[in-house]
């Protein structure tokens, strides 16, 4: 059976960190984009699966082509990020995770699906890395 990928949207250096750092521990990630600019940009950080996702399309929004696991969604765009919480919510039963420098509304978040919401201005989130 093929291991669950940690999936991560990380528009953000805070969410560059936490790639770089799940990529280091050797464990298995793939990040979310819906940005052809975005998804060259984590290439380069070694990322090898990219899912590009049209936010506008619901019908686009199929499951990916491995078993999903851990959600991590670091917010530059509240709208986007409620979007990709409704895609994500989906694909996946295990926790999604919100990382956040704002204060925007933590139920907006968890109403959609979101099982944590972190606040945090630290570019080092690596505290949320699963152990294990």
């Amino acid at each position: 059976m093929e291991p669950e990928c940690i999936l991560v949207s990380a528009p953000t250096k805070a969410g560059e960190r936490f790639i770089c750092e799940l990529l280091n521990r050797h464990l298995p990630v793939a990040a979310m984009t819906n940005s052809k600019a975005e998804a060259i940009r984590l290439k380069e950080l070694g990322v090898k699966t990219i899912i590009i996702v049209d936010t506008m399309d619901q019908l686009a929004w199929k499951n990916p082509k491995f078993p999903v696991g851990q959600v991590y969604l670091f917010e530059r765009s509240f709208t986007l990020c409620c979007r990709y919480i409704q895609i994500c919510r989906s694909w996946t039963s295990k926790p999604i995770c919100v990382v956040t420098d704002s204060d925007h509304a933590r139920l907006v978040y968890k109403s959609l699906g979101a099982a944590f919401v972190v606040h945090s201005r630290s570019e080092d989130v690596s505290f949320l890395i699963p152990k294990g």
